[in-house]
């Protein structure tokens, strides 16, 4: 891998990974698309998107500190006084109480299950098959809610549960923890290189009629502890390769996480008004296409 190579993963991976696209999905085809020759199976690789995606957690850390420090003190405070907490701390303990619950589900396939999601990294192809699947899956999600409020509106009890769009939904207070072990659930999928963490995440939130905005804030919040993690099983690999990787792996998360900080700011204001759809037709052609050059054009 030279320099450009892993400053071109580092852009791809910080944008990518938020956006509900599939960060892994695109690491894995789009070098084979560019007639790149990276072992992608090497044990340093896998470490060097990790190496990435913690990039990407901090950047997540630096958009959310004010939410992370109000949770984190309310939660503690929930463990030896939750009769004395405010309405504002009860919301949050009970939030700290979704995102650990939601972690669990992720974190137990993922030991259990570790060497044979990295051996996927091997098949661009399948990988375009899962990006296809992600997009069905984002448009099933919209479709699957759209048609539930139809019929049975939800009714909002309190301002939370409505966005600055005016969108009505659940408000992440009503979610009880089985459905934040739910949405972990949904966000396990994403270990599939080509399935989305945040699209995942999301359109679970969204099934149980979260609105938009609190779905992704969910999602987004969701991903922070899961990337923290992972780093800390894959990165150390990166300090047993030589010095060379582990510089670019240094210089590639500063570069994602700027990457990412961008990508949030943009998609809590996108998503105060917008929907999964456009990401899902994406996906579903992006990976058509890809799938069609690495089978007929690209060898």
């Amino acid at each position: 891998m030279d320099w450009f190579q892993a400053i071109f993963l580092a852009l791809l991976q910080g944008v990518s990974e938020l956006f509900p696209v599939s960060s892994l999905g695109h690491l894995v085809v789009v070098p084979p698309l560019l007639g790149w020759h990276l072992n992608q199976q090497d044990p340093t690789f896998v470490a060097f998107v990790v190496m990435l995606h913690l990039g990407t957690a901090f950047a997540l850390l630096a958009f959310f500190w004010r939410d992370w420090v109000a949770l984190i003190s309310a939660w503690f405070k929930s463990l030896t006084n939750r009769t004395g907490l405010s309405a504002s701390e009860q919301s949050a303990a009970h939030f700290a109480w979704l995102l650990i619950v939601g972690t669990i589900p992720v974190g137990l396939i993922g030991i259990l299950f570790q060497k044979k999601i990295e051996g996927l990294f091997a098949d661009p192809k399948l990988v375009c098959i899962f990006l296809i699947v992600n997009g069905f899956i984002m448009l099933g999600a919209e479709y699957l809610r759209r048609r539930s409020l139809a019929t049975t509106p939800v009714a909002v009890t309190n301002k939370a549960g409505v966005s600055e769009s005016g969108e009505a939904g659940r408000s992440l207070d009503s979610l009880s923890l089985v459905e934040g072990g739910g949405v972990g659930l949904a966000q396990a999928l994403a270990l599939l290189p080509g399935i989305s963490r945040s699209g995942s995440a999301m359109a679970g939130g969204l099934l149980l009629k979260l609105n938009h905005l609190a779905a992704a804030r969910f999602s987004f919040m969701l991903a922070t502890p899961i990337i923290l993690a992972a780093a800390l099983v894959e990165v150390p690999k990166l300090f047993k390769a030589d010095s060379d990787i582990l510089i670019k792996a240094v210089v590639g998360a500063f570069v994602a996480g700027i990457a990412a900080y961008l990508s949030v700011r943009f998609l809590m204001s996108f998503f105060k008004t917008n929907r999964l759809d456009i990401f899902g037709y994406y996906c579903l052609a992006f990976g058509a296409i890809a799938f069609l050059l690495l089978q007929f054009v690209i060898k």
